[in-house]
């Protein structure tokens, strides 16, 4: 399964950011900047963003930390961190991130290394998120922060008919003249998987974090689940 997700974010790596648009209704810049703001990452810190994707979470950290601080992005897919890489370079002053292709089942490094850290849109395609966010909490330091953004189902079944419709109306069509349809047509069993805001809550509680709420967001279509470590 790993290996599957893997190959579709690779084949979607050149319209990711394009489409992440198109899904978002063009507001996604709005929730990663509230994400950045709720992982309380300051100047000079040492900062994580899991499933970087394209690095659009990480350029923000990077400017949020400054010259003095550290970005370390993380993804699987290499085409979405070859994607990041080259707009890190378009950047003056370069930002300091350093990208790295690995598994947020198996994050490699140490642990309590990390003041702040984000996933965007990431936790809902791991294979096993109680592992996802047991790394998380080792490597982050005592007192970090965390924020988590990505979709969800919305409990309201009219809400709820509406974000079925839209993926179906618009975003898979979108992606199908892209060549992407089946790349695309994955977000509906994956939003369907996804444990609600709740039942994340009490994952990250019983992988040890001291604190774990969640904000919805667009009438539940969307939301930060914002984590805190002893």
């Amino acid at each position: 399964m790993t290996q599957e997700i893997r190959a579709i974010f690779d084949r979607i790596a050149p319209v990711y950011d394009q489409l992440n648009n198109w899904f978002s209704l063009g507001q996604h810049h709005i929730w990663k900047e509230m994400a950045i703001k709720w992982s309380a990452a300051k100047p000079g810190d040492t900062c994580l963003d899991l499933c970087c994707g394209s690095g659009d979470l990480a350029l923000r950290l990077a400017r949020r930390v400054g010259s003095k601080g550290i970005v370390y992005g993380v993804d699987f897919s290499p085409n979405l961190l070859a994607t990041a890489k080259e707009r890190s370079q378009r950047q003056y002053p370069q930002p300091a991130i350093s990208w790295i292709e690995a598994d947020v089942l198996n994050l490699p490094f140490e642990d309590n290394q990390f003041d702040a850290a984000t996933m965007g849109y990431g936790l809902r395609n791991v294979t096993d998120i109680r592992r996802s966010l047991q790394e998380l909490h080792r490597v982050l330091k005592s007192g970090a922060k965390a924020a988590i953004l990505d979709f969800h189902r919305p409990a309201n079944p009219q809400i709820r008919a509406f974000q079925q419709w839209y993926l179906d109306n618009i975003v898979v069509p979108m992606a199908e003249r892209m060549g992407l349809k089946e790349e695309y047509a994955y977000i509906s069993p994956s939003l369907d998987r996804f444990p609600t805001g709740k039942e994340q809550v009490k994952l990250a509680r019983e992988v040890g974090f001291a604190s774990a709420t969640h904000y919805p967001l667009v009438n539940d279509m969307m939301g930060v689940l914002v984590l805190s470590k002893l």
